[in-house]
């Protein structure tokens, strides 16, 4: 592929020849559109396609702060509405007030159960805490278990439902939980610990997601273009102020990573290795990576499947920045 991204491009082919990847899909898109997108390699023999469903993981955990923040922008929640007042029965021990940002940032507390464990229902509401609201960062999955129950609470949909209100209208309804749609095998899941069939089972609002490449492109692009079709522009500047400052940061994202928490969004703002700091999105197990540049008007996306990728997706971020 010759254009201004042939060198993110022989990257990916590069990872996947050498078996780094599996499979891969590669996407790039402006405010106006995609304008790259190309599949590599293949998975138990089936050909990677630009069409095929993957498992987007942690991406899941912004797709539904989008549908939290637009319950915001109806009055219908706060940032710090408290979970109680939700879900009467949560942290019923705690001595601390467990708000809705506190979900999103991953400072909440809570302990943090395997993806794979069933009834996520209960284990939200498992007695204790890791540590005082807000007062660490800690990375969370269970968390958004929380703001998917507030998001039902307060505007009558499911959370795959309330994702789905804003995501078909720009184009992104192949965003589903429906294995039907057939998404390619993560390689090595079972080796790291992780029942997929179990997983899928417990439709994870901080994981379950499945999508394509056509889809997460269609957010980027409509976040770039920041004209409300998704959340109104004082509400995407809401999404991306740093909630988490300078408190103690636990692994995998310690302090040296350079990143802030906004609204479910990822902040790589001091990240230490990316050319451009104005970014935000989110990676998933997998993975997959989602990453939007604002000022330099690109969004893209890498859809994958493997459970031990040695990549770094650093070099893929900086080899498209600097192809523009």
């Amino acid at each position: 592929m010759t254009s201004p991204y042939s060198a993110a491009f022989d990257w990916t082919r590069r990872h996947v020849d050498a078996g780094h990847l599996p499979s891969a899909v590669l996407g790039i898109a402006t405010a106006d559109g995609v304008v790259a997108l190309d599949a590599f390699g293949a998975t138990d023999g089936r050909p990677a396609d630009v069409d095929d469903h993957y498992r987007l993981f942690s991406i899941t955990k912004p797709l539904l702060g989008l549908a939290a923040a637009r319950a915001i922008e109806r009055g219908l929640l706060g940032m710090g509405t408290p979970v109680a007042a939700a879900i009467p029965d949560f942290g019923p021990d705690r001595d601390d007030v467990v708000r809705l940002r506190h979900l999103v940032s991953h400072t909440a507390g809570i302990p943090e159960p395997p993806m794979d464990r069933p009834d996520l229902e209960a284990l939200l509401r498992t007695p204790g805490r890791d540590f005082a609201a807000g007062t660490v960062s800690r990375y969370s999955t269970i968390a958004f278990q929380g703001v998917a129950e507030m998001v039902a609470q307060a505007t009558g949909r499911a959370w795959d439902a309330a994702v789905s209100d804003w995501a078909d209208g720009i184009g992104a309804d192949g965003l589903t939980l429906d294995e039907a749609s057939d998404p390619h095998t993560v390689v090595g899941a079972a080796e790291a610990g992780l029942d997929i069939e179990a997983f899928a089972a417990n439709r994870h609002p901080g994981a379950g997601l499945l999508g394509r490449a056509s889809d997460l492109l269609a957010l980027g692009s409509a976040l770039l273009r920041d004209d409300g079709a998704v959340v109104q522009p004082v509400t995407l500047a809401m999404m991306l102020r740093p909630l988490t400052g300078d408190i103690p940061r636990l692994e995998p994202y310690i302090a040296e990573a350079g990143q802030d928490w906004g609204f479910a969004w990822n902040l790589l703002t001091r990240a230490p290795s990316r050319l451009d700091r104005d970014v935000f999105g989110h990676s998933g197990w997998s993975g997959t990576e989602f990453w939007v540049h604002p000022t330099a008007g690109v969004a893209w996306v890498l859809l994958t499947n493997t459970a031990h990728s040695p990549v770094n997706p650093d070099e893929l971020d900086n080899a498209i920045v600097a192809g523009l």
